[in-house]
């Protein structure tokens, strides 16, 4: 059973309900919704959602992972502005963009996520855009495009990568946060781990090790919830204290922000680490 500190407060449904018929209308697809993320309710009462683009089926299947796999469908060209259009009637001053993978596309979606950035900046140029991106082939095309932060998740330590992400490689993820910096030296860089997968202390100080010696500024550490029966098993809850202490730590080895909570998710309230680094 989960312990009391993960019980998602009750939400006025009704406060959300705007932010649901507009994704409905400008035919959009939010992470909140497709990966089940517990703060849904918060954001949408908030008028914020984060937007994914590229569809709702992965060409990946992770053993942690919420969203649909499956065989995806052609590349909508006229998202960018759709997504433009929800950001402008939302009057969001800070938005989230991210994806599924796409490896059935020769540049795994960077010039859609370009496009995206380009279609919010031209529309709202005071919006801050961050995106949070897949293991991309090339990341130059959107880092030209200079969105505030691209986030790329190294989700767990190394030696869990065979179990939660076969088709996934720890230190290609590291070279994709590092490449930010060398394409773009005035973007954020940002990533996220989640933790009670089964990996140890020592692992975790590692890998924020890695992380740093990658350039990645910002991180987040939250609690993972195993979405089914079917998925990969939580092996254990961490305490809200440990998450205090961890972040601590983060914060020493030399991260400007750090988010460490059980509920903390990559782009929950995610503002705060441009606004308050």
């Amino acid at each position: 059973m989960k312990p009391d500190w993960l019980r998602v407060p009750y939400r006025d449904k009704e406060q959300s309900k705007y932010i649901s018929v507009l994704l409905n209308e400008l035919r959009l697809n939010t992470v909140c919704i497709e990966a089940d993320c517990p703060n849904r309710g918060e954001c949408f009462s908030n008028k914020t959602a984060t937007f994914m683009i590229l569809g709702t089926n992965c060409t990946r299947n992770c053993t942690f992972c919420n969203v649909t796999h499956g065989e995806p469908k052609p590349v909508d060209e006229d998202e960018p502005v759709r997504i433009a259009e929800a950001v402008l009637r939302l009057k969001l001053r800070y938005v989230v963009i991210t994806s599924v993978t796409r490896d059935d596309l020769a540049d795994g979606g960077v010039t859609h996520f370009k496009n995206v950035v380009r279609a919010i900046h031209q529309t709202t140029p005071e919006t801050l855009v961050e995106t949070l991106i897949p293991d991309l082939p090339d990341i130059k095309p959107l880092a030209v495009e200079t969105p505030a932060v691209i986030s790329h998740n190294i989700e767990t330590v190394k030696s869990l990568y065979s179990r939660i992400r076969s088709d996934a490689d720890y230190d290609r993820s590291l070279e994709v946060l590092r490449k930010i910096k060398q394409h773009n030296p005035y973007i954020h860089t940002k990533s996220g781990i989640m933790l009670g997968l089964g990996e140890t202390p020592d692992e975790l100080f590692r890998t924020f090790d890695d992380l740093i010696n990658a350039g990645c500024e910002f991180l987040t550490l939250g609690q993972y919830l195993s979405p089914s029966k079917n998925h990969y098993p939580v092996q254990m809850y961490i305490e809200p204290d440990i998450f205090t202490e961890y972040g601590e730590i983060a914060k020493q080895k030399g991260f400007r922000h750090v988010a460490s909570a059980p509920f903390v998710r990559s782009s929950f309230k995610a503002e705060e680490a441009v606004l308050l680094s």
